[in-house]
């Protein structure tokens, strides 16, 4: 399995992990292990697209990166209140 296989593969295992544990309501939408779970995915899986040069996956999880962070931030600044 090559590298980019690799990242690309622990990343949407994450986002699917944190997905699954939502719907089974393991952990809530609106937590930060959610959004953190879904940064970190979505991350490695832009980056594993940037080494396979496929931009359409490249706009995809970076889309997906920054809305992640702006649910952390929400979430981060509701638990300041």
């Amino acid at each position: 399995m090559a590298y980019n296989d690799i990242i690309g593969t622990i990343g949407v295992g994450l986002i699917l992990i944190a997905y699954f544990l939502n719907i089974k309501a393991l952990i809530p939408k609106d937590g930060i292990l959610f959004f953190v779970l879904n940064i970190i995915g979505a991350s490695l899986a832009c980056y594993a697209s940037i080494l396979i040069s496929y931009i359409p996956f490249v706009i995809l999880e970076g889309a997906w990166v920054l809305v992640s962070f702006w649910g952390l931030i929400g979430v981060l600044n509701k638990n300041k209140v």
